[in-house]
């Protein structure tokens, strides 16, 4: 269990993973030291899995951001999956509950690479039942992991 010091440890982390030890130390009470113990247990016990920034794709020329949602075949699942997370434009894939369902997040430069894609990648691939096909048009929030 997380007592209230993790907690406060864990939020700063998700704000801003390069904050300091000393900084960390100085709002929760406790020496630099004693911080990245309370840290380094953190990442031992797997509650912290990565540190991670936040790249603005449109900035590297990802204009478009899509999410699908895949139906596919129960026999074909591994093979799919393995398939698209080989693909450098699939920035993230879940298995979902439901029909076998897949939730993948593409970035792609243009509308021409997103056909591109969806036929090469999608349609190609063997044991995909029904697709459907989301195109973001502005991002209000991007929190990944878990608010404390």
């Amino acid at each position: 269990m997380l007592d209230s010091i993790d907690n406060h440890i864990l939020q700063r982390l998700a704000q801003n993973s390069r904050i300091s030890y000393t900084d960390l130390a100085k709002e929760v009470g406790l020496s630099g030291v004693a911080v990245k113990e309370r840290i380094d247990k953190l990442v031992n016990q797997g509650i912290i899995e990565q540190f991670s920034i936040v790249v603005n794709a449109e900035k590297l020329g990802k204009k478009i951001s899509a999410y699908l949602e895949l139906e596919v075949e129960p026999a074909h699942l591994n093979t799919i999956v393995e398939e698209l997370k080989a693909n450098e434009q699939v920035a993230v894939l879940y298995e979902m509950t439901g029909a076998c369902l897949l939730h993948v997040h593409i970035l792609v430069e243009d509308m021409e690479q997103m056909e591109r894609f969806m036929h090469k990648s999608i349609y190609a691939l063997t044991g995909i039942l029904r697709v459907e096909n989301q195109i973001l048009l502005k991002r209000h929030k991007n929190q990944d992991g878990l608010n404390i």
